[in-house]
């Protein structure tokens, strides 16, 4: 059965990301989001995201990428125009997530999100049980008590890879300090993303 959370498997396809805090690794679910894995594969290899700052950092939150501007409002995707969400029963904004952001429903462009937050508030969690008929199955509640989360941005935001390796490198970069925005103050930046 599959798990988002398992490590990846012989023959997936994996990433790491380089960055100036150190590297992180990924899976990704071709076979679940295939336009968003083809979309930020694409860019990787032509190296479309080297030295592109993380203009927007929360701490527990989410640190987010991939705008060649680094204001937030720029970037596009590989075929010159937004494309659809692709949403998976069984991917989630767990901790480690890598999303698409976006502005909207099916306006995704080269920008991503990575997953920071290590819980999720217990109330949540509560509203969660007994909602397994509304897309949270028993397997999803349970992933999201063992390892955190974002569960509001479920069906909002297509998961497209999972962090495997570097969750210390996530967490320093979520707490770097920030200025207006949400922006860091000293520059965070993917160095290089390799495909594995």
């Amino acid at each position: 059965m599959f798990n988002q959370l398992d490590a990846p498997q012989s023959g997936e396809t994996t990433l790491t990301m380089q960055t100036n805090f150190g590297d992180m690794k990924f899976r990704l679910f071709p076979d679940k989001a295939p336009k968003a894995c083809e979309n930020f594969i694409t860019h990787a290899k032509n190296g479309y995201y080297d030295n592109l700052i993380f203009h927007r950092v929360i701490n527990d939150f989410m640190i987010q990428g991939g705008d060649p501007t680094g204001t937030g409002m720029g970037g596009e995707s590989i075929w010159g125009k937004a494309f659809e969400d692709e949403f998976d029963i069984d991917l989630r904004n767990y901790r480690g997530a890598l999303s698409m952001a976006n502005s909207g429903p099916d306006t995704n462009g080269s920008q991503f999100f990575v997953v920071q937050a290590d819980r999720v508030p217990a109330m949540m969690l509560a509203q969660m049980e007994g909602m397994s008929e509304q897309g949270y199955p028993f397997s999803a509640q349970e992933n999201y008590k063992k390892v955190g989360g974002t569960p509001w941005l479920d069906f909002k935001h297509t998961v497209f890879g999972q962090l495997y390796d570097g969750f210390d490198v996530l967490d320093s970069i979520a707490a770097t300090k920030v200025g207006m925005g949400d922006k860091p103050v000293n520059e965070v930046k993917i160095l290089k993303i390799v495909i594995d």
